[in-house]
Order: structure tokens, then sequence, then C-alpha cells
């Protein structure tokens, strides 16, 4: 993977740049709630069964739902519990999103990434964590960071030092050398390669182990080429079925689940063969890796939205001529293949490759899901309980006693209209009310 891939900061003018110092005061500031802090709403969606709860109170202690009562049974609080009143909205739990790149910033593409000291992209992702929080997704999942900055960031929000979302971190993707995971655009004079390129099973088990011991918690390879890498095709399959098993086995023996970039059929087909968790992107899935991932029970993250920034700022930005050929080329058939994917019964989650498009624009994925045959229900399912599942966690995704209480309100019904999700109004992560914009 190349910088334009991952490369982060906002234009100085752009709406989201302006945004980020009001966002850093506010979340440092955040309201945090009382021993016991009851929330109450209109409605609640159950994301497990599309069924709307009236009335809801919400009794949170410690950062988690105790008790999910209604205003005619409300939970029984202690003395003096601080009340979080939501007249006339919904509430659903806090968003997931199981593909970014937080140290990543899409303004800068090609080369001009240059420019910048490799400590840069560590201190551009506090901002965007932020605006990625502020959007309403309070878990995400960050497949592939250079230099351990996902890992750094994970331990700053988890001390309360920035604000952010939860993270589950991948620290450094690997791959074959010279392929997608590979530093792939600099002549041999630069001897220029990415640090856990792993050629064999061996290597690739000895990589798991070493990532595992430096904080990464979920294994990233590239089993494919890419679209924003060099001399890599896109379909071209770039590790074998047994480097990929090895990765796999190693890593659940480790007690890691794995995300496998793979844009190519055969690629796609062969990390399913060999027990890799989540297919990314998964553009050009055949028939047969369709009936596959659904017997395997393999989930597939589909990054639909983002070739429509691309496409159109992509050169402004500095994309390569190649990459943006590369970008044009797969996006219609990935749609599609979502499409084919969804209608069979495969298990998709949200993800949308952010940082390719910009942080805090996560949500304006779920109308693509929606345009390409799932219904909102479904997209939304995608961005919670599916996606939970997928991550293997009981404490998120779900509105329900025991879980992390994580909400976002939003006035009206999601079910009906997803694009609600685009702008969310109210953000409450683990009991603390960190984004409250609601006109009164």
């Amino acid at each position: 993977m190349t910088r334009d891939t991952f490369a982060p900061t906002v234009p100085e003018a752009s709406p989201v740049h302006r945004l980020i110092p009001a966002l850093l005061l506010a979340a440092a500031s955040a309201t945090t709630l009382a021993a016991d802090t009851l929330v109450s709403a209109a409605r609640m969606l159950d994301v497990r069964t599309g069924s709307f709860v009236s009335d809801p109170v919400l009794l949170l202690r410690d950062g988690r739902i105790v008790e999910v009562g209604s205003a005619g049974k409300p939970p029984v609080a202690a003395a003096g519990a601080q009340e979080i009143r939501l007249d006339g909205m919904t509430i659903l739990p806090g968003l997931i999103d199981m593909h970014v790149h937080l140290d990543s910033d899409p303004t800068y593409g090609g080369y001009t990434s240059l420019q910048f000291s490799d400590r840069f992209w560590s201190v551009i992702s506090v901002p965007n964590a932020a605006v990625t929080l502020d959007a309403g997704f309070t878990t995400v999942r960050n497949v592939g960071s250079r230099f351990w900055d996902d890992i750094g960031l994970r331990q700053a929000i988890d001390a309360g030092k920035v604000p952010g979302p939860r993270i589950v971190t991948a620290a450094w993707s690997f791959g074959s050398t010279g392929g997608h995971c590979d530093e792939n655009m600099f002549p041999p004079s630069m001897d220029e390669k990415w640090p856990y390129n792993s050629d064999s099973p061996d290597q690739a088990r000895h990589t798991v182990r070493e990532l595992r011991k430096y904080g990464a918690q979920v294994i990233k390879i590239c089993a494919t080429g890419g679209v924003f890498s060099s001399n890599t095709g896109v379909g071209q399959q770039q590790m074998s079925e047994e480097e990929m098993r090895a990765v796999a086995e190693e890593a659940h023996m480790q007690g890691l689940r794995v995300a496998a970039h793979a844009h190519g059929a055969a690629g796609i087909k062969a990390a399913i063969r060999a027990g890799i968790d989540t297919i990314e992107h998964a553009s050009l899935i055949d028939d047969e890796g369709i009936a596959l991932a659904k017997k395997r029970g393999t989930y597939l993250s589909m990054d639909i939205y983002n070739s429509e920034y691309t496409q159109a700022e992509g050169r402004k930005n500095g994309v390569l001529e190649e990459n943006m050929r590369k970008d044009l080329e797969v996006a219609e058939a990935q749609r599609e293949n979502f499409r084919k994917a969804h209608k069979a019964g495969v298990k998709i989650v949200f993800g949308t490759d952010s940082g390719v498009s910009p942080h805090g624009d996560n949500g304006k994925q779920f109308p693509w899901m929606v345009r390409y045959g799932m219904t909102p229900l479904e997209a939304i399912q995608a961005a919670t309980v599916v996606a939970a599942e997928a991550l293997g966690r009981n404490d998120v995704g779900v509105l329900e006693a025991g879980r992390f209480a994580d909400i976002v309100a939003v006035h009206g019904d999601p079910a009906a209209d997803v694009t609600l999700l685009e702008s969310i109004p109210v953000v409450i992560k683990g009991g603390e009310l960190v984004k409250d914009r609601r006109t009164h």
C-alpha cells in the first residue's frame, strides 16, 4: 500500500478542518455522566428484530447499559441520577465501521504525501478520530497503519487523552514482496520496502506473532493487488492459499481474527478456503466465491461509496492516473457484486475505507448500500449487530444490558430513511455525552 491510501489531514478551508478545534475541546470536556444516568427517548430501534421500543428508558452505570426499561416501567436508579432526555428522538446503537485508516487523508494522493515527516500521520490521526466519533461511529476497525500509529492512538483514546472511537487495531498490514502491501512506487536505489513482507507460511506465522506482540488486535493481509498501489493488478492474487492458511491458523490460535484485502475472484476464494474471517473490498467476487462465502459464513466488507469521492477529487489531490483508472474499473463491478452477494444471503458488514474518502463522511455509504439492494434496516444492522458479530464482540452493536453505553440519536425513523445517519446530532460513547447538536 502507498501513502495515498494512508495519508491524513483536511484542507485548511474545509468545514471539517474548522470543526476540529471545537470537537477536541468539546470531547476533552465531554459531559461525564453521573454514577447513574437515565437516558430516555421517543423510540429505540431494536437492531436485531427491526422493531421499535416506545418510550425507552436506559439505565447507564460505569459506561455500560445496566437495564433497558420504559417510561411505564423505568429502571430504578440511585438517588441523584442524571437524566438525558432525548425527547422526540430515535436512539440506536453507536455505529461500527469495519474498515478505516485513521492515519490517512485522501487530500494527499500519489507522491504528494512525501512532503511530510513520518510522524505527521500519527499526529493527524487525532483529529481524524475526533470527527469519526462525531459522525456517530463509536467503534472502528483500523485495518492497516504505519509505524504503529493506530496502536498509539488507541492507547491515547482509552487513556482519555484524546477523543475518538473504540479502535480495533491491525498495526502494519502485510503481504508478499512487491504486492499491494509493499512499497512499490519507488526505484531500486531508494530500497523502500514494507517491513513485514511475508513470502512463505513460516514468515507469515512469525509476522502474526510479532504484530500481536506489539498491539495488533486483528491481522490484516493483502491477498491480491489493489487500487492505490503501483504495478499491481487489482484482481491479481499475491499470497498463496497456503500462506493465508498459515496466517489464519496462527491468528486464530492467538485469539485474533483476520481481514484480507482481496479484490480478485481467485484471491477471494483462496482466502475464504484458508479460513480468513472477513474479505475486504471483494470487488470482483464471482458466483463461486459468493456461494463459498455463504457456506463458510465469511463476512464481506465492501466499500461501495468511496469511488464517488475518488473520481470527483482524486486528480486534484494528486492521485496517479494508474490509480484513477483502476478505481473506475472496479467501482461498478463491486457495487453489482455487493447486490448479488446480499441477495444470495452472504453476511455483509459496514466498511467504508475512510482515509480514501474523508473521515467523518462514513455515514454517506448507508444510502449506497440501500441503492444496491439492502433495506435501510439491513444497512443499519451491517453497522451494528452484524459488525459486532464479525468482531467477535458482545459489548458493542446492540442496546442491551451489559454492553457499552454507546448510543446515537436522530430525529425521525432511520429504518425508513437511512440518510438520517449521515448527520447524527447526538452521540454518547461509554456513558459520556460527546456530542449534542440538537436544535431546541
